[in-house]
């Protein structure tokens, strides 16, 4: 065990020797009177070091997702039947898909309005109605039955040609006729009112200031107007 020891300290004296052999180089510090505030800093690489690329990621935090795209997409028809509440339960499968089908729209105020294409309903410059028209004014007269004590109106509209005169009569006649056919459905009376061109629903021209048929179309229509029921004491 002595001896062991004595190899120990044998071995760290040796050490101790040969770093004291080691040169001893002294660093010199020189202080430059020239303020460095005007002196370009440059970095480079050092050498030998190895190069640092960046580079955009795919997605933020470096994630990407494994999922499809979801998109969320209007159902055929109205979630709710508009006015539910005035409905019979017996008519609501009924009425939903009439509303469907008729293309029906709530107005600001409340109404219930669907439009009829008059090209459906009348021939040219006609106001009699159309042996064909006696399906889209059945399904109007079934939709208005769902609303037992609403008011009703009935609103002509023409496209843009012709006079304002020519039109306000032509459209008064047709929105006649069709309240005349609801009353012999329904047996309701309906307020009547021609528009003439004056609440086109699209341009009758293009913008290039062509005439635009398919514009004048949808504008050519009879809108019946399925009104709220009037309050108690009103």
């Amino acid at each position: 065990m002595v001896r062991q020891r004595w190899a120990v300290v044998a071995a760290m004296a040796a050490l101790l020797v040969s770093a004291a052999a080691w040169p001893v180089h002294a660093l010199e510090v020189v202080r430059s009177g020239r303020s460095l505030a005007a002196v370009p800093t440059q970095l480079t690489s050092a050498p030998g070091a190895p190069s640092t690329a960046l580079s955009a990621q795919g997605a933020a935090g470096g994630s990407v997702s494994s999922t499809r795209d979801t998109t969320l997409q209007r159902s055929g028809g109205p979630q709710t039947i508009l006015r539910e509440a005035e409905v019979p339960k017996a008519r609501l499968a009924q009425t939903r898909a009439l509303l469907v089908e008729l293309k029906a729209r709530s107005t600001p105020d409340q109404a219930i309005s669907i439009d009829l294409p008059a090209d459906v309903l009348f021939d040219f410059d006609k106001s009699e109605l159309r042996a064909d028209a006696a399906a889209p004014l059945h399904k109007a007269g079934e939709l208005i039955k769902s609303y037992a004590t609403a008011p009703l109106t009935v609103l002509g509209h023409t496209d843009g040609k012709g006079t304002d005169a020519y039109n306000d009569a032509l459209s008064l006649r047709r929105a006649e006729a069709v309240a005349r056919a609801l009353h012999s459905q329904t047996g309701r009376q309906a307020s009547v009112q021609g528009l003439g061109k004056r609440q086109p629903v699209a341009p009758n021209t293009t913008p290039e200031g062509r005439d635009d048929p398919q514009g004048r179309q949808l504008n050519r229509r009879v809108q019946i107007l399925i009104g709220l029921p009037h309050k108690e004491g009103r």
